[in-house]
């Protein structure tokens, strides 16, 4: 893996053959080229792909099996250098020159602070054309010993062809080598966050998490937003959203008001903006002060400024570290809102605040947590991420699942969003219901809202039908945390990041570009947020969502879909379309009370029916010691599930385990057996939802090692309950009390006469769009 042998290098230019499909193109008017890191690229050693060069004609030409690079002399331009795709799938067909950005399928941006709704994103790493170009001009360099320095030709070009045509996922791959792996969250991330910009006292808040408590509503994360510490100073001393002294008339005992919050089974993060440094005001600033060896008898402040590395390592030692330490606070919530210039040109002071605090934070654990914005590419190193302040409208709602799976582009697999939106807008109990849907679907889940008396986004203060039903979706999102924390570590070990556009797993096909708000969950899993207001006629959301080729199964209805076209999809307010693939299986915590998240004793398997599936569910048994369990599926008229545990028994994993076996999109009638060692079978208790068309098999508990193997007989997919289905929608519809008849009574002609025969019958009716359409789906999901 000799890099040398990847480079073709002339007096002015050097070219970097890293795969065969990503290609580093420098150019140099002094001949200087960069070997060191840099803030985005931290490694470069790959093997060196084959390859060839030949020089004809004034043209230098580089060849893999994937591109031809083209370069005819002189500083990089359109007409001089170009790259041709070879043997790869597009959409297309394109040849790039320098200076092009093609379709570009776009990655993420700064910020949605302000945003109401769709704003421009940064370019990602895909395009239709099947290539893209990510610079690396100017950005710093990393040092030996952990500094930055500014590289020695500032003009110098430095790009990153990357010319993957459709393999999403493997150009991802090569793109964290190249860049670092996105750090493992600790699992506590994956929880519900509360969060809201209130001037809280210790009372209060704990008051809030009692209520909480009482309601079964879980939380592993407290958010404290600026109030924590003084914000009404001497003006002598400037604005006060620069702060690192608590308000002791709000938290007269921080370790006390924190040491609460750590019994109840969460973690705590405080805002920071650093701007203002620290000045004569704040309890920190004599230790601070005499370190950086400002003059204390006038009050000079340490000012902010990261470039100066006395300054930043002093910061930690005396500030951030002392606060932690005798305070506990877990992780910091980086705030910085005061744009891009620092002392170094072209240095973006947020990078740096990143960079170092994760750095700092992983000194802890070995993962690290921060909570800041994005600054670039490179920063899924940096997790996770705060998009910012959100108007409350259907808009904002409507953009986020968009730039939630586009963010993926670039490789940032982990946003998070205000959600319900945070400042201005209105109250609209739908929207935020649907806005908290799509959070428990989202990398992380935080409730958040501005310090506005209205708009805070504790369920109750919702009408009671939304208040029950985001109360069931935040105890969900808890349970989910077994399941989000393997994907968790498969993002950082594999490359594979949690959401995911369509259009990476079903490559060429138009309509996985069009469904923008459609993405997949982790592994096999679907969901298409609601994210318009709810129809009058049927009090049900729509959306638009394309089905991949096979089997799918709605994991909240058990509705079963044929694949491989678009459809319609209605919901009512209690839930959204999440749909798993045939086969898939999900591992829930089946608790439902408390904050805990150990390794559970108790484990709900949802399995998708329909066709053979595995999973394998990784659990952190102490600090950075996993355990796995293989889930494998076989389908058939006598299924078998077969549950194998590998390296489990651990401190911090149980010593038994019973399972709540769930399968989905089944007909009733199933029964199940369990295989005892002796070669006989144990029946195991069964019971059937008609309503979510799932049956649920109860497996008691088993020694944690002991490899366990389900049998489901009589094993069928549901067939919809389609006329009973209808019959639900309209008793739910407010329409004509005849034209629910007219409906009805073609709906019971279901059996005796086709689908499309009904559907014609239907539109004589001239019924309402949305009332046709719902039942249209019911009647089609299994064309």
């Amino acid at each position: 893996m000799n890099v040398k042998n990847a480079i073709v290098q002339g007096e002015n230019y050097r070219f970097t053959v890293l795969t065969p499909s990503m290609i580093r193109m420098e150019y140099s008017e002094k001949g200087v080229f960069v070997d060191k890191k840099t803030q985005m690229v931290v490694n470069r050693t790959f093997d060196v792909p084959e390859y060839t060069v030949n020089e004809k004609n004034g043209e230098l030409i580089i060849e893999t099996d994937k591109a031809r690079l083209v370069y005819t002399g002189g500083r990089f331009a359109g007409n001089n250098l170009r790259i041709e795709q070879r043997n790869q799938k597009v959409i297309y067909e394109s040849t790039w020159h320098y200076g092009d950005t093609g379709h570009n399928l776009k990655g993420t941006t700064r910020t949605l602070d302000q945003a109401n709704g769709e704003i421009p994103l940064q370019d990602g790493l895909f395009s239709m054309e099947g290539w893209a170009v990510i610079s690396d001009k100017g950005s710093m360099l990393l040092t030996e010993d952990g500094w930055i320095e500014r590289r020695e030709d500032i003009d110098a070009e430095d790009l990153y062809y990357f010319g993957y045509g459709t393999d999403y996922l493997g150009c991802l791959k090569d793109y964290y080598k190249l860049t670092g792996a996105t750090p493992i969250l600790p699992k506590y991330a994956l929880g519900n966050w509360w969060s809201r910009y209130y001037k809280y006292t210790e009372k209060s808040y704990l008051e809030l998490m009692d209520r909480f408590e009482k309601e079964n509503i879980p939380f592993t994360v407290g958010v404290i937003d600026m109030d924590w510490h003084l914000t009404e100073i001497d003006q002598k001393y400037g604005a006060g959203w620069t702060g690192y002294t608590w308000n002791k008339d709000f938290f007269p005992d921080p370790k006390r008001f924190t040491d609460n919050l750590h019994r109840r089974g969460m973690k705590v993060t405080l805002n920071d903006h650093p701007a203002d440094g620290v000045r004569a005001f704040e309890d920190v600033y004599p230790e601070f002060a005499a370190y950086m060896g400002v003059d204390q008898e006038k009050g000079e402040p340490v000012l902010m400024d990261f470039t100066n590395r006395k300054l930043l390592e002093g910061y930690f030692k005396y500030v951030y570290e002392k606060i932690e330490k005798k305070d506990g606070v877990d992780f910091w919530w980086i705030d910085w809102q005061q744009g891009t210039n620092t002392a170094i040109p072209g240095l973006d002071p947020l990078w740096m605040l990143n960079h170092y605090h994760t750095i700092h934070s992983q000194k802890k654990d070995g993962k690290g947590l921060i909570f800041s914005r994005y600054a670039g590419p490179g920063s899924h190193r940096y997790p996770v991420g705060f998009s910012g302040d959100t108007v409350i409208t259907w808009e904002s709602l409507d953009f986020q699942p968009y730039f939630t799976a586009t963010a993926s582009n670039i490789g940032y697999g982990w946003w998070s969003h205000d959600i319900g939106g945070h400042m201005m807008g209105y109250k609209n109990d739908e929207l935020s219901l649907r806005w908290l849907q799509l959070g428990v679907f989202s990398p992380i889940m935080r409730l958040h809202s501005t310090c506005c008396e209205f708009n805070g986004k504790e369920p109750w203060r919702y009408r009671k039908e939304v208040e029950l039903i985001m109360d069931k979706f935040l105890r969900l999102r808890h349970q989910m945390i077994p399941y989000l924390h393997t994907m968790n570590r498969r993002a950082s070990e594999e490359g594979i990041p949690l959401i995911q556009p369509l259009y990476y797993q079903n490559p060429g096909k138009w309509d996985a570009f069009r469904m923008k708000n459609e993405y997949y969950f982790g592994s096999d899993i679907l969901v298409n947020p609601i994210t318009q207001p709810i129809s009058t006629a049927t009090r049900m959301g729509k959306v638009m969502a394309l089905l991949p080729e096979g089997t799918w199964i709605d994991l909240f209805t058990g509705t079963v879909y044929n694949g491989d076209r678009k459809i319609e999809l209605y919901r009512s307010l209690d839930s959204i379309p999440v749909l798993a693939k045939a086969g898939a299986i999900v591992t829930l915590d089946a608790r439902t009370t408390g904050n805990a998240i150990d390794n559970p004793e108790i484990l709900k398997v949802i399995v998708a029916a329909g066709a053979d599936g595995s999973f394998r569910l990784d659990e952190e048994a102490t600090d950075n010691v996993w355990c796995s369990t293989t889930f494998t599926y076989k389908w058939g008229d006598e299924a078998v599930l077969t549950i194998t545990p590998e390296k489990t028994k651990k401190e911090g994993m149980p010593a038994e385990r019973a399972y709540e076996l769930v399968f989905a999109g089944t007909a009733q009638g199933m029964t199940a057996q369990k295989k005892k060692a002796d070669g006989t079978y144990e029946t195991l208790e069964t019971s059937y939802d008609s309503d979510k068309q799932c049956t649920t098999v109860i497996l008691p508990m088993q020694d944690i090692e002991s490899e366990i193997t389900v049998v489901t007989y009589n094993t069928a997919l549901a067939d919809n309950h389609q006329v009973e289905r209808i019959f639900e929608l309209l008793n739910r519809a407010e329409i004509e009390f005849g034209l629910k008849e007219q409906i009805y009574a073609i709906a019971q002609k279901k059996g005796s006469r086709n689908d499309a025969y009904l559907l014609d019958q239907l539109t004589l009716l001239n019924a309402p769009e949305d009332v046709f359409g719902a039942v249209k789906e019911i009647l089609t999901a299994l064309d």
